[in-house]
Parts: structure tokens; C-alpha cells; sequence
């Protein structure tokens, strides 16, 4: 910026006594511009941060403009591409990239009635998974349109945060589960991804035409959160690829007698999936 304030302002002060008064030597300034006139006289490490760049805009593209500085620079390294972090922040501040922001978005709306009917609590606050498709949680959104609301909901698996089904429609119809009064992890996870969605899809690329528009652009972001998205609760590896890696340790032969002391859990029934809030 110093750079262009003395190249609008030189013939009318000199380059000295403008640099006299900015923060910038006049060597600075003429070395700069002889690296514009002749690129090759750039430093090495110019020229990298160049290379960098195109890479970082890439990655940050392809990801729907939602990575900010440590989820780019995981998907480098998952690249083989490993550069200090601190760089890839000083990068994308240079070029004005930022990742998507979530903030809270809500105000308390409704009271409890104790004598009020209370829907049972089917999930009884057991968010632990140790396989797929052993406890499903879910939960719906609101999403205003040029023609009126239309309503989003998402069942996710515990255990990859994989979203296993998703519908967008102008009404809703699910089985209702209310847990303890008090309890902020009651739904958690669920509300979680919803906020994800409402903060990558819904506020950032809005205003919505209508139902269609909104379902279109939830199709693409399920495939890339499913298939792409780094999660850092589970390692930063999208959820397929952790889910996949749970298989293939199952088709690895086992090492020692007890399977259980190399980690891997035992076979269970199928009927003791838990789901709730399933369309």
C-alpha cells in the first residue's frame, strides 16, 4: 500500500521526502520496483509464496470458500504439501481469504411448562458410537425463501458425523425427543452440523429463491461434507474416509486371540440402533 501511495504521489513530493515521513526506506521502495519491472530478481522465497498462493486459493475454492487458515493448511498437508501454518495465515491474509464464521445466530424463544406433555427423551443422552449406524441423532433448520420457509433436516451417524439422510421440504413431520431441562448436550452434535450448514450454505451464498434452490445447493454441500470436508473432531479426515478406515481395520487380520485388546470392537445386534427425528 506504501508502494502505491508514493507511485500517485512522487512526482508531485519526491520519493524521499515521502519516505521520510512514511515507514518505508527509499532503498525499499526502488527495490521493489525494480522486482515489478524484472520478476527474476525476486527472492526465492517470494517466488514460493507466489506458488503457495495459487495453491492455497485453490484448496480454498474447491472447498466451498468455508476454510479458514488451519483447515487449509491440514488439506495441504493431506497433499503432502507441509508448510508452517503461520505461513499459510500470513498467505491468505495477503489475499484477503478468510474462512466462513459461525456465530450464535439465535435467541432463547420458548419456557419450559411443567405441566405441559413432555415428548419421552429416546436418545437418554447416550452420544457415544463405537461402530456406524449405532446411535443416529437428528435435527431440522428453517430456511427463508422469496416464496415463503421451507424446512431442512439432517440425520447424521454418531460415529463419522456422516449425514445418512437429509430432506428438504415446506412442512416437517418428526418423532420429537425432549431430554433433562438444563442439559446443553442433549443435542449437541446434531445442532451442530446444522449450524455448519446454516453458516456454509445458507448464510453464504443467500438470499434463496426458493424450495428447489435450497435443495439443490444442501445436495452439494452433503456430498462435499461427506466425501471432502475435514471434521476435527474426528481427526481432520472427512467423514467417508473415517468411516472407511473403521472397515478396513474389521477386514485386517486380527493379530492376537482377544480382538478386543487390539482395539477392535465386538459384533452387535443391529436392533439396538438408536434413531430419533427420522423422517
Amino acid at each position: 500500500m506504501m508502494v502505491v501511495f508514493i507511485d500517485d504521489h512522487r512526482k508531485t513530493y519526491g520519493v524521499e521526502p515521502i519516505c521520510r515521513v512514511l515507514p518505508i526506506a527509499p532503498s525499499t521502495y526502488f527495490r521493489h520496483k525494480a522486482q515489478q519491472a524484472d520478476p527474476s530478481r525476486r527472492s526465492a522465497r517470494a517466488i514460493q509464496d507466489d506458488v503457495l498462493k495459487a495453491i492455497i486459493r485453490r484448496i480454498w475454492e474447491e472447498n466451498h470458500h468455508v476454510y479458514g487458515p488451519r483447515k487449509v493448511w491440514k488439506q495441504m498437508g493431506r497433499e503432502g504439501l507441509h508448510e508452517a501454518r503461520c505461513r499459510v495465515r500470513r498467505l491468505m491474509r495477503d489475499m484477503g481469504l478468510a474462512g466462513a464464521v459461525r456465530g450464535r445466530a439465535w435467541v432463547t424463544t420458548t419456557q419450559p411448562d411443567p405441566g405441559a406433555d413432555r415428548p419421552s427423551d429416546l436418545v437418554d443422552r447416550h452420544f457415544v458410537a463405537t461402530r456406524p449406524n449405532q446411535l443416529w441423532v437428528a435435527d431440522f433448520t428453517y430456511v427463508a425463501t422469496w416464496r415463503g420457509f421451507v424446512y431442512v433436516a439432517f440425520v447424521i451417524d454418531v460415529f463419522a458425523r456422516r449425514i445418512v439422510g437429509w430432506r428438504v421440504s415446506s412442512y416437517a413431520g418428526i418423532e420429537p425427543s425432549v431430554g433433562s431441562r438444563g442439559d446443553a448436550y442433549d443435542n449437541a452434535l446434531a445442532e451442530s452440523v446444522i449450524g455448519l450448514f446454516k453458516t456454509e450454505v445458507i448464510r453464504l451464498k443467500g438470499p434463496w429463491r426458493h424450495l428447489e434452490a435450497v435443495e439443490f445447493a444442501t445436495l452439494a454441500w452433503v456430498d462435499w461434507f461427506n466425501m471432502r470436508r475435514l471434521l476435527e473432531p474426528i481427526g481432520y479426515v472427512p467423514p467417508a474416509e473415517y468411516e472407511a478406515r473403521y472397515y478396513e481395520q474389521l477386514r485386517e487380520p486380527a493379530t492376537i486371540e482377544d480382538d478386543s485388546a487390539a482395539g477392535i470392537p465386538e459384533p452387535a445386534p443391529t436392533d439396538d440402533r438408536r434413531a430419533w427425528g427420522i423422517l
